[in-house]
């Protein structure tokens, strides 16, 4: 035993010190099953571990990468931004926040607009990004929202409006909280029109933006296991005092109560899309 105390342990932590051939990135591990995969696979299945299925939450380019034909793309009000109607400040102010998320996503604001085609049918899309401010609900998000619904109005098309959002945006105020009503209005003016309005649910979708053009759709549509609802679980249990039931909130849950019609993977969503595109799209002409 003597012999095997006087062997030195090799000196790993100062190898790894030195420089190494393996690229930074190449792995991850899930946040759900712990499982590591390379970072490529991951990009190729659109974001979804292969061993759990887990969603990872997309931005924008990538979801029009996914839902939108290669090149047909045509974005609408892509200079619009948030100022600072209320001079609003609090650790750092509500300028150095805008400029911060748009450095980090080269978005003006949350959310992105356009005309597109999805598997040859135009369609009016708007879709939100998370990676700016969590998503949240402002002017802009508001008013390209709505633009998205005006111009599927006008162009006699069908509109998509994907939701990942933290709620309204609490720097704009009342501002921020009258784009429900406005997103609303041109929803109903949708309807009237006899168009077809698919929302997509992705997690999050909560606050202002479930209360109001989220949840308006013909069909709602959600990916799996995405967080829906107006209050977060934690602050419902606060309120209310009681422990909440296993998955509420989750898609699976909300399904099962008849508060969305179908959960979709990502995988099959731009089929699944243009399907009930095309099925609706006669509503339009009656």
């Amino acid at each position: 035993m003597g012999h095997f105390h006087q062997v030195k342990n090799p000196k790993l932590k100062n190898l790894k010190k030195g420089p190494t051939n393996t690229p930074e990135g190449l792995w991850k591990k899930c946040v759900s099953c712990s499982e590591i995969m390379q970072t490529e696979k991951l990009e190729e299945n659109f974001q979804v571990c292969p061993y759990c299925d887990h969603h990872y939450r997309l931005g924008a380019a990538e979801r029009l990468d996914l839902l939108c034909d290669d090149g047909t793309f045509q974005e609408y009000g892509g200079d619009l931004a948030s100022t600072n109607p209320l001079q609003f400040t609090d650790k750092i102010s509500y300028e150095d926040r805008l400029q911060s998320a748009y450095k980090k996503t080269g978005l003006r604001d949350g959310t992105v607009c356009g005309v597109g085609l999805m598997e040859g049918q135009p369609v009016a899309y708007a879709i939100m990004d998370f990676n700016f401010m969590g998503g949240s609900m402002g002017v802009v998000t508001g008013e390209k929202v709505a633009l998205a619904m005006d111009l599927a109005y006008e162009k006699k098309i069908p509109c998509v409006v994907v939701s990942c959002s933290g709620g309204a945006r609490m720097q704009e105020g009342i501002l921020s909280l009258m784009q429900m009503a406005k997103t609303s209005a041109s929803r109903a003016r949708l309807k009237e029109a006899g168009l077809p309005y698919v929302s997509v649910l992705t997690d999050p979708t909560t606050g202002g933006c479930a209360a109001s053009y989220a949840m308006l759709g013909d069909l709602n549509i959600a990916e799996p296991k995405a967080l829906i609802g107006f209050a977060g679980p934690r602050v419902i249990e606060q309120s209310i005092r009681q422990t909440l039931p296993e998955g509420f909130q989750r898609s699976e849950f909300l399904k099962e109560h008849g508060f969305i019609d179908r959960i979709c993977h990502r995988k099959s969503l731009k089929k699944e899309l243009s399907f009930f595109l095309r099925l609706l799209a006669p509503v339009a002409g009656s």
